[in-house]
């Protein structure tokens, strides 16, 4: 695979704090992180030329207003923007949206790209989140199953084949809030401890309550110009280095739960960056659930099959460790909403690289490898960024 040199940089992110806000709107808290993105870059907003909203759990008229340019309008782009294109496949949203962009960019259809989330998953859903992601029960015939169990499964499975213990797996939880606990966009930022997660409510056989993730409201947004347009911006331009991707499943009773497609988009990414897991500072992983990130850490090569739970456990992926590891938080404390979750760690892998992260910030980081996966994790998104631009 040849080494990616998409002269493409990402020159400004935004984020507001997750939570449960029925009064705020969604699109009040997408403008606010919209803007956010537009002053990191230092930029006028009439410089976007193209607004790539992705989609919505919580409201599918909110979806449809998105899909057909309410963020446009409300930005102040009619008649400015040449596109607005709504792109959505669940956690890897952003993923898939950053490519979109480049390709933009680099085909010379755009020069100035705003992506942008913002969903309400705690104060905007109805009758329960399972209304809101109901094309996943269905997907398992004849009687459906809801994330929590689908996630029991999947956890179930890899305790199974690698030996896991209920303590590694909770020790996931604690890393993500002890790194929560530096992040004032944070929902949950109250000290917690393996013991504490192990004496929580179980959920669903082998998942307690803190070992499921919490829907919120929230919104970010990044900014993606020409690595060039970008130099001249912005001091701190983060730069995509290169991708893997992999569909694997539509229903997780035909994925191989304990390895998912982490292993193979892992290798196309490394060979496109021309780096190896040892080059990485920091990871960025999309957690949703304690298991997801044991799996891609053992997908993406930082520890062998059925040694990342003692790799946490040991307190290599918490703040001071070898290997900082989804420092926002993640979805299990930080919060989840929607393709957010994706977008989440996305942006914070670029906030570490601008330096940006204040109390959390890992000193001297230059290469952050991120992913994301959508559904019921039926894709694998592996995306390695950098400090300095592949010549």
């Amino acid at each position: 695979m040849n080494k990616f040199k998409g002269k493409v940089a990402i020159a400004g992110i935004g984020e507001v704090p997750t939570g449960n806000f029925p009064d705020r709107s969604c699109i009040h808290s997408c403008l606010e992180s919209c803007k956010q993105a537009i002053e990191d870059a230092g930029i006028s907003k009439d410089e976007i030329d193209v607004v790539i909203p992705t989609g919505t759990l919580f409201s599918f008229k909110y979806f449809l207003d998105m899909a057909i340019s309410r963020l446009v309008d409300e930005l102040g782009l009619l008649n400015k923007a040449k596109a607005n294109i709504a792109i959505f496949n669940g956690g890897s949203s952003s993923s898939t949206i950053l490519k979109t962009a480049i390709g933009w960019i680099q085909a010379g259809f755009a020069k100035t790209i705003l992506v942008a989330q913002s969903d309400k998953l705690a104060s905007g859903v109805k009758g329960g989140a399972t209304d809101a992601i109901e094309i996943f029960q269905s997907a398992e015939d004849p009687f459906g199953s809801g994330m929590n169990a689908t996630m029991g499964l999947i956890t179930q499975r890899y305790m199974h084949e690698t030996g896991t213990t209920p303590a590694q797996l909770a020790s996931v939880c604690v890393s993500m809030r002890k790194w929560a606990q530096l992040n004032p966009n944070a929902r949950f930022r109250k000290p917690l401890t393996i013991e504490d997660v192990l004496n929580s409510r179980m959920i669903t056989t082998p998942l307690h309550a803190f070992e499921c993730n919490v829907l919120c409201d929230g919104a970010s947004a990044f900014i993606v110009t020409s690595a060039e347009r970008a130099r001249d911006i912005t001091d701190t331009p983060v730069y995509p280095l290169g991708f893997g991707s992999l569909v694997t499943h539509f229903t997780v009773t035909d994925a191989d739960m304990a390895t998912l497609g982490y292993p193979r988009a892992a290798k196309d990414a490394y060979e496109m960056a021309g780096i190896t897991p040892k080059d990485a500072d920091i990871v960025e992983i999309y957690d949703s659930y304690p298991v997801i990130p044991l799996i891609a850490m053992e997908g993406l090569g930082f520890c062998r099959k059925g040694e990342a739970g003692k790799f946490v456990h040991d307190g290599h992926t918490w703040p001071g460790g070898k290997l900082p590891m989804t420092t926002n938080g993640g979805m299990l404390s930080q919060g989840h909403t929607g393709a957010g979750g994706g977008f989440a760690v996305l942006v914070e892998a670029i906030r570490q690289l601008m330096g940006k992260a204040g109390e959390r910030q890992v000193k001297d980081a230059k290469i952050a490898i991120e992913t994301s996966t959508g559904g019921n994790y039926m894709d694998a998104h592996v995306t390695i960024l950098g400090k300095e631009e592949i010549i």
